[in-house]
């Protein structure tokens, strides 16, 4: 699961399930919530292989974005997020069965859906689903 979270509203932008995590997966996640959003003024990330790939690199490069990532081991240094990740793995991941990855999307979207009701959504957040499908490779190439 790919969550791109916003630290200062505490929202999650988007969160992508897939089979791998890839650089690819991040920068697609990454442009369209630059398309929908604007380019962020700092993106921290931890030092997962994914997120300091060559082509997430060059995309900070190419928008002209600070990349920092977090010191190995220190997850405090990114508390929001890590937070938000693990309440979704306890609250959601590990409490739910899905058949496959438009399952996945579905619930999820639903999930996050329910964490900011229409009126209670900060200003500026998203107005677009937090979770698509649209990225997704065709599952009969996964089997």
């Amino acid at each position: 699961m790919l969550n791109v979270v916003d630290d200062v509203p505490r929202e999650c932008l988007a969160a992508a399930p897939d089979i791998l995590i890839s650089g690819c997966l991040c920068v697609r996640e990454l442009t369209d919530l630059i398309a929908q959003r604007g380019e962020p003024s700092i993106f921290v990330s931890d030092n997962g292989t994914d997120l300091t790939s060559n082509a997430v690199l060059a995309l900070c490069g190419e928008i002209g974005v600070e990349s920092p990532s977090i010191a190995p081991e220190r997850p405090m240094q990114n508390g929001y997020a890590e937070s938000f990740n693990g309440r979704m793995r306890d609250e959601l991941l590990n409490e739910t069965l899905f058949m496959d990855l438009t399952h996945a999307c579905a619930e999820i979207a639903a999930k996050l859906d329910k964490q900011w009701p229409p009126l209670l959504h900060p200003p500026d957040s998203a107005t677009q689903p937090t979770v698509s499908t649209g990225h997704m490779h065709d599952k009969a190439t996964r089997l």
